[in-house]
């Protein structure tokens, strides 16, 4: 699931994936946040055109996959957190460890119970992209710990900037409760104003004792987590591509149409009394009219049509 990073709400979906939202004339370009501003520029309109960012900004997420992808932000979470909390006396790193404001590790761990029930640690398991990822972070953190704050600042202001879109998106396009369950990760209940934070944060990376060589690995750095995000974004779209289309919520209970059509569920319940034949037959029958394909390419068009006007 992409960790978003967008400009003020509203803005459309090009610029999603933008940490930034408004100028700051006390920083100077030689200052930590402006080079890793500058210095990932192309990254993130790499990553904001992958097609799973792209599919998921337009409601187009499984709910199969939005599980998968909520595993892969757990093991990339536990590995970071892991490391910050090893590096949190490190001067290199110290002044940005908010572990109260930021650690997800506990929110991730209540999304995965509510989608997998609680035994939900035997039931997932660390993808090859995510893995990858997870080693990066062990080996930056065990051994060069001040790029820690590159891949600190890629994800957790994303999280705090256009990851408040995507929640909105996931709970809209899979239904999930209005109370929140599914998508703690994006809630951060003890950050009270997200653009308020994320300028402290800024400050304390610029306020870093940090040498031009340093910073330039910072910024490299952070190419190489957006990188990483992409991998994980372009495995979860192949997976995505195999999963089987799923029934909508309150739908009638239907087969597709290949196999016994005494184990469609609907057949079953009809056995024995009159009434209408299975929907999916009575549907495909109906399909096959022309007059009745007219009107769903008319209805289709109107549909499309309406869907445009509201990503705007």
């Amino acid at each position: 699931m992409p960790s978003a990073m967008e400009g003020p709400e509203g803005a459309e979906e090009g610029d999603v994936l933008h940490y930034e939202e408004t100028e700051d004339n006390n920083v100077s370009p030689t200052d930590l946040s402006e080079l890793l501003k500058e210095g990932t520029k192309e990254s993130h309109d790499r990553a904001e055109n992958t097609q799973f960012v792209k599919d998921f900004l337009k409601g187009r997420i499984k709910r199969e996959l939005f599980k998968l992808a909520t595993v892969a932000l757990h093991f990339t979470y536990s590995a970071l957190e892991e490391e910050m909390d090893r590096n949190k006396d490190n001067p290199v790193f110290a002044p940005l460890y908010f572990p109260v404001e930021l650690h997800r590790r506990e929110a991730l761990a209540k999304d995965l119970k509510y989608f997998y029930g609680e035994d939900w640690k035997e039931k997932i398991q660390c993808s090859e992209a995510t893995q990858q990822y997870v080693d990066r972070i062990h080996h930056v953190g065990q051994h060069e710990p001040e790029l820690l704050v590159a891949h600190a600042y890629t994800r957790y202001m994303g999280d705090l900037s256009g990851g408040q879109v995507l929640k909105k998106v996931a709970q809209r396009a899979l239904k999930l409760p209005s109370t929140e369950e599914g998508i703690q990760f994006y809630v951060f209940d003890n950050v009270s104003n997200a653009q308020q934070f994320k300028q402290l944060y800024r400050a304390r990376m610029n306020a870093l004792d940090l040498d031009k060589n340093t910073k330039e690995r910072i910024v490299e750095e952070a190419n190489r987590a957006f990188r990483f995000n992409m991998q994980v974004f372009d495995e979860l779209d192949k997976i995505g591509r195999s999963l089987p289309e799923e029934a909508q919520d309150g739908g009638f209970p239907v087969h597709d149409g290949k196999g016994d059509i005494r184990k469609c569920p609907y057949y079953a319940n009809r056995v024995g009394t009159a009434g209408p034949g299975c929907p999916f037959h009575a549907a495909l029958g109906l399909a096959r009219q022309p007059l009745v394909q007219l009107v769903l390419a008319a209805c289709v068009a109107v549909a499309a049509g309406a869907a445009a006007w509201y990503m705007l």
